[in-house]
């Protein structure tokens, strides 16, 4: 494994790298609005359920990266 690899892969382990994360998890949603705009004005709704499939993988993930935060100890005052 690579050097620059192995910092990559440790930085996902850091609050910031969680933080970065869930920002990237979270800008994913920009693009299930457009989804869900769309298929409604087409009426499509193979895609609105693709897009809600979408959504809850999004909302999953950013639990997911919130419960690791927790565990990092992070004290900040929103978390609790």
């Amino acid at each position: 494994m690579s050097k620059a690899l192995s910092k990559a892969k440790g930085f996902k382990k850091t609050k910031s790298g969680t933080y970065l994360s869930m920002a990237t998890t979270a800008f994913g949603a920009v693009a299930v609005v457009k989804q869900v705009k769309k298929a409604r004005l087409e009426n499509d709704t193979l895609r609105l359920i693709d897009a809600a499939v979408s959504a809850a993988a999004i909302v999953t993930g950013i639990a997911i990266l919130y419960r690791e935060l927790k565990r990092l100890g992070d004290d900040d005052v929103l978390l609790g």
